[in-house]
């Protein structure tokens, strides 16, 4: 693990602990990570995987409104089903786009049968680049010797970016969104394919 990736991740676990927003747990172990990742095929980013090393987010009392039981995805002792919906969601939410008529112009000319239009599209989606939940919806790619990515707000293909960073996105998140946020704001997403449904600046 990088250490600039390390520092950023504890930053964030810092910031987060001192927001005083939800219950953390002891970190996770380094046996525990390499578990969760062979468990469920991922790499967490440097910086994401020292976030969690430095406590784990699991709970916080729930406001009117919220769309999650808990937004914070519990890698020690959650629901194994439900992590693996939560990992799937950013391109389930695609397809479910796809289903209505969407098409990402990087895929050429769209069949014109629906089902055989979703099949290739389906095909195409198990290549992209994997998103780990932070929060809610709120995302983080993959990739283990990466750090410093743009936190995404991942909703169908309504996709934002939530944070320059993890460190930003625990401030916007959990402080005063405006008290962090400079005039000139314009994260740009890193990852491929994800990056196509941000507004260009």
């Amino acid at each position: 693990m990088k250490s600039d990736g390390m520092k950023l991740g504890i930053e964030a676990a810092r910031l987060l602990a001192v927001a005083d927003c939800c219950e953390i747990a002891p970190g996770l172990s380094e046996i525990e990570l390499q578990r969760i990742e062979q468990e469920y095929g991922i790499e967490f980013a440097d910086d994401h995987r020292a976030f969690l090393a430095s406590g784990l987010p699991v709970s916080q009392p729930p406001e009117e409104g919220d769309m999650w039981e808990n937004p914070w995805p519990d890698w020690r002792n959650g629901d194994p089903k439900g992590l693996r919906e939560r990992l799937e969601s950013p391109v389930e939410g695609i397809a479910l786009s796809v289903r209505r008529g969407y098409w990402h112009p990087s895929w050429g000319q769209r069949p014109e049968d629906a089902d055989e239009a979703l099949q290739q599209a389906l095909g195409l989606l198990a290549r992209v680049p994997k998103l780990v939940p932070v929060y809610g919806h709120r995302f983080l790619p993959v990739g283990h010797g990466s750090h410093g990515h743009p936190i995404l707000s991942v909703w169908g293909t309504d996709i934002i970016c939530y944070g320059t960073d993890l460190v930003d996105y625990v401030n916007h998140e959990f402080d005063d969104f405006d008290a962090h946020t400079p005039d000139d704001w314009h994260p740009q997403a890193t990852v491929s394919f994800w990056r196509d449904f941000l507004p260009k600046t």
